[in-house]
């Protein structure tokens, strides 16, 4: 009993990574073991770094629902580091643009007055939804990373998007397959994040 109190008190200690998103990040059509996020606890582990990932990511989620969300989980969490995934639904809802980008300021806002590090990972929209919509939906992203000097991924999926096997059927979920890449995508941004918050 010793030993195990000694522990939960380890990793009530360790610094937290609390990840916001949707679909993307809730590993959505796999099994939770398959997804980046806990991916991304593996290689913290096998890196060295004591940092635990919560994944508050929940599928069809949008920036109203994670800010309605996000002041309890860092109340509760108290991370160190967000990684805010948000804006997906927003876009493929046609949702305008001014709030996505209001929702995402004050998430980045409020994670930063809980004294958290934020990345914002950025998405784009298909074509064709229109030059004018899917311009202005990948401005706010690069708006936002700039003008809160926020470390920043312009967009997320970069590498898998139009890569065969990389997304299920439906054409807009990754695959298993796509995980890693999906990692390795934040990974060098995420790293001088993991730096200034202690290896835990």
């Amino acid at each position: 009993m010793l030993l195990a109190s000694v522990r939960d008190a380890a990793t009530d200690e360790a610094p937290v990574i609390l990840v916001l998103g949707d679909s993307i990040s809730a590993a959505y059509g796999l099994s939770s073991a398959e997804g980046w996020v806990t991916l991304l606890q593996n290689r913290l582990r096998a890196q060295g770094y004591g940092h635990r990932v919560v994944n508050a990511s929940v599928s069809g989620e949008t920036t109203t629902g994670g800010l309605t969300r996000l002041p309890r989980a860092l109340a509760l969490h108290r991370p160190a580091i967000v990684v805010l995934e948000l804006g997906g639904n927003d876009g493929l809802r046609g949702l305008p643009l001014e709030t996505s980008r209001a929702n995402l300021a004050r998430m980045i806002e409020l994670a930063r007055a809980a004294g958290a590090q934020v990345l914002l990972l950025g998405m784009k929209m298909p074509p064709n939804y229109g030059p004018k919509y899917t311009t202005g939906f990948e401005t706010i992203y690069a708006t936002l990373a700039k003008q809160n000097r926020l470390p920043f991924v312009p967009f997320f999926l970069e590498k898998i998007a139009l890569a065969p096997g990389m997304l299920q059927a439906d054409g807009l979920h990754p695959t298993a397959a796509a995980q890693p890449a999906m990692l390795d995508a934040v990974w060098p941004t995420l790293l001088p994040l993991l730096r200034r918050a202690g290896k835990g």
